[in-house]
């Protein structure tokens, strides 16, 4: 991140990116994610997560927190606080659920002046922002990045630092068929864990066990699934329903060899 900061200044270089990475390292994977992507295994048919997305619903607490401590990285114009919907002038004096940064749950308060501002967090799912600019909240670079016609940076919420979850190979007995999935949020946006491991399945019985090739096309099918097929209404999946309108890209990573084969 330090890195592309300075290469923003000497190279004239701007924007950013979600990062996510497996590091094998004397019998153990590292699966380090920054950001929307997501890695899983899967292991004699079973899924097992490797990763979590980050985003604005999925890191409330943290951007919250980080708001109530520096509320001058809000600039005036966003409140930290969370309420179920966006507050309204007349409603002023009224009761409200709200929670802050130390809260699970919902409690009621009294809406003041400050409450009418945007909130730190506005939408749901895939259409939460944060700071109604970005839609995740761990990434490299982005600098420069601010709130639409103001002079706010995203950069002091939006944090490089992965989250890192190890798995130990010593630990079990893989086979050709035990693999690690790596994917960009393009995947996940259409096709859930269960899915990609029914892919990866089928794919993987219609070739031999020794074929290299066969995790390649594990890949490039989950890829197609995933984008679909070109039609009058626009990119839609087998099931007719919209397909990924979102970069994808896939990698699948063997655990076992040839000679684990049972």
């Amino acid at each position: 991140d330090d890195q592309i900061e300075r290469e923003r200044v000497s190279q004239r270089l701007s924007g950013g990116c979600c990062a996510l990475a497996a590091v094998y390292l004397m019998g153990k994977f590292y699966v380090a994610n920054a950001g929307d992507s997501r890695a899983i295994i899967i292991r004699n048919g079973e899924i097992i997560p490797m990763s979590r997305e980050f985003t604005p619903e999925t890191e409330r607490q943290r951007l919250q927190f980080l708001a109530f401590l520096r509320p001058e990285l809000l600039g005036k114009e966003f409140t930290h606080l969370e309420f179920p919907r966006r507050i309204q002038p007349k409603e002023l004096g009224k009761k409200m659920l709200y929670r802050d940064q130390n809260m699970n749950g919902w409690a009621y308060k009294k809406i003041e002046e400050d409450d009418l501002k945007f909130p730190l967090i506005y939408g749901e799912g895939k259409k939460a922002r944060m700071m109604a600019t970005i839609g995740v909240t761990r990434g490299l670079g982005d600098h420069d990045l601010k709130v639409f016609s103001s002079n706010i940076h995203i950069k002091p919420f939006l944090s490089c630092f992965p989250e890192v979850r190890v798995y130990d190979l010593t630990q079990y007995e893989h086979c050709p068929d035990d693999i690690l999935v790596l994917g960009t949020d393009g995947l996940w946006d259409v096709t859930n864990d269960k899915e990609v491991a029914s892919v990866v399945m089928e794919v993987l019985t219609s070739y031999e066990p020794n074929d290299p090739c066969r995790y390649t096309m594990v890949a490039q099918e989950l890829v197609v699934r995933s984008r679909g097929v070109l039609k009058e209404r626009g990119w839609r999946l087998a099931n007719d329903k919209l397909g990924s309108g979102d970069d994808i890209s896939v990698f699948v990573i063997p655990l076992g060899g040839p000679g684990n084969y049972t």
